[in-house]
């Protein structure tokens, strides 16, 4: 009996950057069922949508530089940038304001906030040192003037922040993860991926990959959605591309190695879909993404549209959808469920699956 086809749906595409797109995050599920996405990119203009639609809700004004990273707070009232310009900044997310510009002295690639601390930030990039910042010292201030409330947005130096794991980056620091336990970070620099005890501001544990890492995110579902069943019992995956493999870790510390898949491609970024039990990765050299089965690595499915390589993948928090980042400028969104959800409306695609 022939396998069903695969139920490709045309994705979202969300136009509005006119640059290359770097990374994209989502923020956790809120009461009824809301979410956001955030994207970086290289025009130096972060981008806050919704997580449902992709329909543009604003634009974060005010780096010089390329906006390498973007991610929402946990209570997402705050979106934190990590830029070229030598700085990260921290944004109100309903009002548009700066409230935050944290001060570095060269390129800032990565940032991360807690599992559930909005006023905490870890930073990293070209200066090869990882930092954490403690918001809660230092509040903006507002001053009223004849037309609103004006914020004047607080600078924080470096010297402010504590620096962990001092000289154990060789290479510039492109993501940091902090995993659900607060006490471990988790960064990536070149080939290898460094766990980070903070009490003790030290590494202690070092893990070499197949090659530069590409792509390092923090895969989980909102505490509604998630099981025992699905990968990872329940916790979050820390999902890794690197080379033309890629790499998953689970566990309370996100250090158990649970599996590691190698594909005849290259690898730019790599999904996971945690309850569908399915791993997307956007090749490289190439445009596609591809869709393979987590237990047998059998490809399910190719995702066509972009012109360019895809350097970030990320699910939705309730595994509805999973959006794409690419070089050439777009985001697409990508239904992952049956039925009405978003604005897609359910049944199959014109066009059919690419197979």
């Amino acid at each position: 009996m022939a396998e069903p086809t695969p139920r490709q749906y045309v994705p979202l595409t969300c136009h509005g950057h006119s640059r290359p797109v770097p990374h994209l995050s989502f923020s956790p599920l809120e009461k009824d069922e809301v979410y956001y996405m955030i994207s970086a990119c290289k025009d130096g203009n972060p981008m806050l949508r919704d997580g449902q639609t992709g329909d543009w809700i604003g634009t974060f004004f005010g780096h010089k530089g390329a906006v390498w990273q973007a991610r929402l707070s946990p209570d997402a009232s705050t979106a934190a940038t990590a830029s070229a310009d030598f700085t990260a900044k921290v944004w109100d997310t309903h009002t548009g304001e700066l409230l935050y510009i944290l001060q570095h002295d060269h390129i800032v690639r990565a940032i991360a906030y807690p599992f559930d601390n909005s006023g905490m930030l870890a930073t990293g990039g070209f200066e090869k040192k990882l930092r954490i910042f403690d918001l809660h010292e230092q509040k903006p201030i507002s001053s009223p003037t004849s037309q609103n409330q004006v914020v004047e947005p607080v600078t924080i130096e470096t010297s402010k922040a504590f620096e962990i794991g001092e000289g154990a980056h060789k290479e510039p620091i492109k993501f940091i993860v902090w995993t659900i336990d607060p006490t471990i970070i988790i960064t990536a620099s070149g080939d290898t991926l460094r766990w980070f005890d903070l009490p003790a501001r030290r590494c202690i544990r070092e893990a070499k990959l197949e090659g530069e890492i590409k792509s390092c995110e923090l895969v989980y579902l909102a505490p509604a959605y998630s099981s025992a069943t699905d990968i990872g019992g329940g916790l979050p995956v820390l999902a890794v591309a690197a080379g033309k493999t890629a790499y998953f870790w689970g566990g309370q510390r996100t250090e158990d190695e649970l599996k590691r898949m190698t594909f005849s491609h290259g690898i730019a970024s790599v999904g996971l879909d945690l309850k569908g039990r399915k791993v997307v990765v956007g090749e490289e050299p190439g445009t596609w993404a591809r869709v393979y089965s987590w237990e047998d690595s059998k490809e399910l499915d190719v995702h066509k549209g972009h012109h360019g390589p895809i350097w970030s993948i990320a699910f939705s928090p309730d595994g509805n959808l999973y959006a794409t980042g690419s070089e050439d400028g777009t985001i697409k969104m990508w239904k992952n469920c049956d039925g009405f959800y978003g604005l897609w409306r359910g049944g199959v695609a014109t066009g059919g699956s690419t197979e």
